[in-house]
């Protein structure tokens, strides 16, 4: 008796997993129809409609990782119509709400851009301000008050010099940043407050030889000249390994800079300084102002 009970609980799990199976194949096909009449909406242009295509399918979804998918095309479809900060609270919720997703690196690199993105942009987020330019006021006058950089502001304001006048409106990011370097990872992270704004794969020194402790940037410079051993490598020389942007630090000899050669980034190889993307670093120098506090750590 007892040995035909246990084969009937059996059969009810086996037939249980089976049903369970079954169902969650149905919901995910009815999932891929629905995202695919969303995307259509999307392509002929009803994007008031899709949206609220895609936050019925969200709501419907919301404890499958399938939905995952819905939220990335909803982030897309705001990014796509300048809805920038829905788009960045739409990633954020998917990197908490679902951490393990397969797409869950993807949605952070799409998050790392868009924050990029919101600060270039003409767009108010947090820590942002417009300001009024006063007779008097130059963009360096202004970058100074606010502790912003020069580049930020024309960059955010879409200046293509640095000719202003008064009564001018401004944005002004007032953030103030900072710069974590993991010499274990080999990456730089450049935050806002508790924020993590982007994080850069990097090289640091061989060795270890990159110093650890806090220091600040000190300088900063264009298309810098490398100095090596007497010799002048000027910047235009495809031997110039600083690339295409120099950030000094606090302690001498030692900064965050450009490379020639993006094929070592991720190791320790440099003979202390950081190196980075030559276009990440320009993105970075644009942000940074003379002052950032850069902590370095094993």
């Amino acid at each position: 008796m007892k040995r035909v009970f246990i084969s009937i609980l059996v059969a009810v799990l086996v037939l249980t997993l089976f049903i369970v199976f079954i169902t969650s194949k149905r919901n995910a096909g009815s999932f891929e129809r629905q995202l695919q009449q969303a995307r259509l909406l999307v392509s002929n242009g009803d994007i008031k409609v899709a949206e609220d295509f895609y936050n019925e399918l969200i709501s419907v979804y919301k404890n499958d990782h399938i939905v995952v998918e819905a939220f990335v095309d909803l982030a897309e479809v705001y990014q796509s119509t300048g809805q920038m900060l829905k788009a960045k609270d739409i990633y954020q919720k998917v990197i908490s709400e679902y951490p393990d997703s397969q797409q869950a690196a993807i949605i952070q690199e799409k998050l790392w851009n868009l924050n990029i993105d919101i600060l270039f942009s003409g767009l108010i987020a947090d820590n942002n301000q417009i300001y009024e330019v006063q007779p008097k006021d130059t963009l360096n006058s202004i970058a100074k008050k606010f502790l912003t950089t020069v580049d930020l502001l024309q960059k955010s304001n879409n200046l293509d010099d640095a000719f202003i006048r008064p009564g001018d409106r401004l944005k002004v990011v007032n953030a103030e940043f900072g710069i974590i370097i993991d010499k274990s990872q080999n990456t730089l992270i450049l935050k806002e407050a508790d924020n993590v704004i982007r994080i850069y794969n990097v090289s640091t020194g061989k060795n270890n030889c990159t110093p650890v402790g806090e220091f600040t940037i000190d300088n900063k410079l264009k298309n810098p000249v490398h100095y090596k051993k007497g010799e002048i490598v000027p910047a235009e020389s495809p031997d110039n390994v600083l690339g295409s942007r120099w950030m000094g630090l606090s302690i001498p000899t030692y900064g965050i800079h450009g490379t020639i050669d993006e094929a070592t980034l991720g190791q320790q190889i440099t003979e202390g300084c950081v190196r980075m993307r030559n276009n990440e670093v320009e993105e970075l120098y644009i942000i940074v102002p003379v002052g950032t506090k850069v902590t370095i750590v094993d």
